[in-house]
């Protein structure tokens, strides 16, 4: 199998057997587990063809994989998994916005983001938009939360371009596409054909599938295709969506576009109760509102435990209460408050708990939507520890919801699911549910049998569907013959039949009569560490890590620790080996600990945590001993180590040829002799050493405490090797930042001894503890004297440092009536103190802006746009804008890092052709310089020179 499958890609390293890539790739958000016989990741439609090919002659199944978002089940596989996400990521506008083409592995997000400037967005609007796929959007045909079954997928699907099982491409758009099917695939063509006489000239049939798919329903195959549509390429070109990757491969798809209504307002109506709640829909659809979002009390109680909870719920004592997060939006202003009025004459006739208000804000209303968003994995990850979460997806009509939530509870009730949680799109009578439990023991498994049974016969009971938008999976495939009857349930079967005559393409989803198919393979989560033990494994954090294309992302990091404690448990030594053999490199050493997945995870996991544990316990006596000792004599350290790199930097300069061997030999010898992750690899972009950090005393009397990165020491400014004096166009931050403040009237104080000081982020990041416990001892004592004891306010000039600074500052220990210290970065401290003083000035034509990972989480990027701004008439942050995972010293230690994680911003930036480029943070402007081969310098230094 394996050498056919070799054979059919470009490189054999594509195929991916190490038990480590076998297990990380194995999980997706959903609660079942098979480990893959092994991993392709193809890079074109034309080796996907040649994987189904083979897959077809060794008999051995094939699922495809792009997001991993999906909850039932059916991304899952002990056959061939097949990685589509890596190398299908393009987009392309049509129409002005109009139209767009989409590959599979582009998440949502991606493409709203592509589509925002014409004012258009995609129509399906899922809640995991951050991470889910546009393939797995098509596969599950997803909704969400305002699309309905009116912009979904199959209702915006122009044309799907298909790699069928056989290996024969179709492009459902081309003109001759419908020949081209009866030419290459007569018996699919013919028997499609077939398949739509049958259920038009069956009334009943014909009947039943228009009632069934006038409600959101993904149960089993888009039989409404076959009414829809007369020609056969049509019916495949629907049937695919919602077909879970049974059908054949996405290789690309083409959508209509929807407006995207610039103007809404948002708020929390809370309710005595779910029924009260149910009750209130009618009245408001017919007010106009565009979104009406359930939630129950469990997720209002789990709600409120969340930092940025909004006061609505944070101030609120939960008993029975139910919410409707509710939404009204439109083209104009005035439109918007056409439709507040109707819904504000409403409110007091729905017997709210709590008077209601609405917010155009755009902060007040992201924190509403983060709340119902990130409510699954929030509800989850407060599930008790080593415990499964369970996420279930129903429709029934809209009159009927309130007796089914009811029924509902009442089965919780019965079933002993004390923690059980009702959300989900009220308007649609969608809602979901999570169960929690082992699901592991006879008694555990037997408890869920029996619950399903009852829950189906309640859905089904009140015409509802088993599953409206997380699609059929493995979790009711058993139970697709009960919602439809014998008729429908053939004419699909007769449809697998049709595209996948052996049944190897995702076999046991959607179909499989196998009646205890949804109590198998149900997953397990040893707890392993306290950092990450929360994680219910949704995958929001994937696409914003750095290290997603090279190696593992936290996702991955945290099931391959629960697959070697799973191992350890089942006294599997040798998996347990072969695991921790690759966890090394592949998850500690390659990690950014950028703490960007923080920022998308849901609960809040930074999985840098982690890694920086798992680092500190890696570390010997040695190692910690050489950091401790760095700490007491930093000021050196930095010099030395700029000194060194001047050194390297004059000798590059004046005898390229002969500097190149002399010093790269030997650099290269110390990373193979002592390890790449300890021995830094030098390389040409690299700046020489920057100036001592200087304390001026201050002429008056200081507005603020200047706290200047010690990085700046190490790494010059740019082009601080460019003239005879070594010094060039770039003066540095420190230089920059004194100067705008003297133009502003701004008094600096910098601390005494701040050569020796640090923010403490580099013993932070290698989990050297004692040297950071040092270092922060020593600065939060400089600290607090030139602060006055906390009266005046610290500024730092790297992102990453204030970050950092703020870090130590958390871990001083608290005394009554000690005022705080308080941080600000030097971007924001411009934004707000020194734009406003300075005069009108000459701005570049355009500017390339590199946010970095601490701006994002410290939330600076307004400020850093505003100061940009004021440089450059044009700025532009990159699409493909994400950590550059310079991290410090990583980028140096393993290159390999930041340049997969800055391929695609790289090549955009180098296509902006800007005038030039600017980050807020030094190692990441170095990070930036590497891969575009354009100076990056800090913003403020930019600022500095346009207003001399």
């Amino acid at each position: 199998m394996l050498s056919a499958l070799r054979d059919a890609v470009a490189d054999p390293a594509q195929v991916l057997t190490r038990a480590i890539d076998l297990h990380a790739n194995a999980h997706d958000a959903s609660h079942f587990l098979l480990i893959p016989q092994a991993v392709v990741v193809p890079t074109s439609p034309a080796e996907v063809g040649r994987l189904l090919q083979a897959s077809a002659a060794q008999g051995v199944p094939l699922t495809f994989r792009s997001g991993g978002t999906s909850l039932s089940g059916q991304a899952v596989t002990d056959g061939v998994l097949v990685d589509v996400r890596k190398n299908f990521r393009e987009i392309q506008v049509l129409d002005g916005g109009a139209r767009v083409r989409v590959q599979p592995g582009v998440t949502v997000r991606a493409v709203n983001n592509r589509l925002a400037r014409f004012d258009r967005k995609f129509g399906p609007d899922p809640a995991s938009e951050v991470a889910c796929t546009v393939g797995g959007v098509i596969a599950n045909n997803s909704s969400g939360m305002n699309c309905g079954t009116t912009d979904n997928a199959y209702r915006t699907l122009e044309s799907v371009t298909v790699v069928l099982p056989s290996g024969t491409v179709i492009n459902t758009g081309a003109a001759d596409a419908d020949e081209r099917l009866h030419s290459l695939e007569p018996d699919l063509h013919a028997g499609l054909a077939d398949l739509g006489h049958r259920v038009r000239s069956d009334p009943a049939s014909a009947a039943e599938i228009r009632r069934q798919f006038s409600m959101k329903n993904t149960m089993g195959y888009g039989l409404n295709s076959l009414l829809d549509f007369e020609r056969p390429v049509d019916m495949l070109a629907h049937l695919i969506v919602g077909s879970e990757g049974t059908l054949g491969f996405i290789a690309d798809a083409v959508f209509r576009t929807v407006p995207a209504l610039k103007h809404a307002s948002t708020g929390l109506l809370i309710f005595p109760d779910l029924y009260a709640a149910n009750a209130a829909l009618p009245a408001l659809v017919a007010a106009g509102a565009a979104t009406l979002e359930l939630m129950d009390a469990l997720s209002l109680k789990v709600g409120r435990s969340l930092a940025d909870s909004p006061a609505v719920v944070r101030d609120l004592q939960v008993q029975d209460h139910a919410a409707l997060l509710v939404e009204y939006s439109a083209e104009t202003p005035e439109r918007l408050a056409e439709l507040r009025g109707d819904g504000d004459r409403l409110l007091p006739t729905l017997g709210l708990s709590s008077p209601a208000t609405f917010s155009t804000d755009p902060a007040r209303r992201a924190q509403l939507w983060h709340l119902r968003k990130g409510l699954y994995a929030t509800v989850a990850g407060a599930r008790p520890q080593g415990t499964t979460a369970l996420l279930e997806d129903i429709v029934v009509p809209v009159p009927r919801l309130g007796a089914t939530c009811e029924a509902l509870t009442g089965l919780f009730a019965k079933y002993r699911y004390e923690d059980s949680v009702i959300f989900g799109h009220a308007k649609d009578g969608n809602i979901h549910f999570m169960l929690t439990d082992g699901f592991a023991s006879t008694e555990q498994l037997d408890r869920y049998s029996a619950f399903t049974e009852d829950m189906v016969e309640l859905v089904l009971g009140e015409g509802g569907s088993l599953k409206a938008e997380h699609g059929t999976g493995r979790v009711m495939a058993p139970f697709v013959r009960r919602q439809y009857g014998d008729e429908l349930h053939a004419v699909m079967r007769q449809i697998k039949r049709l595209f996948d005559p052996q049944g190897l393409l995702n076999p046991g989803v959607i179909l499989d009569e196998d009646p205890q198919a949804h109590l198998r393979h149900i997953k397990t989560a040893p707890p392993v560490a306290e950092e990450v033990d929360r994680c219910v494994s949704c995958g929001y954090c994937e696409p914003v890590c750095p290290s997603k294309d090279l190696t593992l992302t936290p996702r991955q990091r945290i099931v391959t620790l629960r697959a070697i404690e799973q191992a350890r448990l089942d006294g599997d030594t040798a998996l347990v080996a072969s695991l921790e053999r690759d966890y090394g490199y592949e998850s500690v050493q390659t990690c950014a600990v950028d703490g960007m997945c923080q920022t998308a995870c849901p609960v809040g996991i930074n999985t840098g945590s982690l890694v920086k544990r798992l680092r500190r316990d890696e570390a010997g006596k040695v190692e910690s001993a050489v950091w401790r000792t760095a700490a007491d004599h930093w000021g050196h350290v930095t010099k030395g180590a700029g000194l060194a790199l001047t050194v390297v930097a004059k000798a590059r300069s004046s005898a390229p040829a002969v500097a190149a061997p002399v010093i790269g030999g030997p650099n290269r010898l110390a990373r193979s002799v002592l390890g790449a992750d300890t021995v830094p690899l030098h390389s040409p972009e690299l700046p020489g050493g920057g100036p001592a950090r200087a304390r001026p005393a201050p002429v008056d009397a200081p507005d603020a405490v200047y706290f200047p990165a010690c990085v700046q020491t190490m790494f010059g400014p740019a082009d601080s090797t460019a003239g005879a004096d070594g010094v060039g166009r770039g003066r540095g931050v420190q230089y920059s930042l004194e100067q705008l403040c003297e133009r502003a009237g701004v008094t600096l104080l910098v601390p005494e001894g701040i050569d020796a000081l640090c923010c403490g982020t580099p013993w932070s990041s290698k989990g050297m503890v004692a040297g950071q416990d040092s270092m922060g001892a020593r600065t939060l004592a400089a600290l607090r004297a030139a602060t006055r004891d906390g009266e005046l306010p610290i500024i730092c000039d790297a992102s990453s440092c204030t970050e950092g600074l703020l870090s130590t500052i958390e871990r001083e220990p608290e005394l009554p009536g000690r005022r705080p210290l308080r941080v600000l970065d030097a971007v924001a401290f411009a934004a707000e103190r020194i734009l406003p003083q300075l005069p009108e000035h000459p701005k570049l034509e355009s500017l390339a802006l590199h946010p970095t990972c601490s701006s994002t989480r410290l939330g600076l990027d307004t400020a850093l746009t505003a100061v940009a701004g004021a440089v450059a008439a044009q700025v532009d942050v990159p699409e493909n804008w994400g950590c550059c995972a310079f991290a410090g010293d990583r980028g140096m230690l393993h290159p390999e890092l930041t340049a997969s994680a800055t391929r695609k911003q790289a090549a955009e930036v180098v296509a902006l052709g800007a005038a030039a480029h600017a980050s807020c943070n030094r190692t990441c402007e170095l990070g930036m310089t590497r891969a575009t081969g354009s100076q990056y310098q800090h913003v403020l230094e930019l600022l500095e020179e346009q207003t001399r």
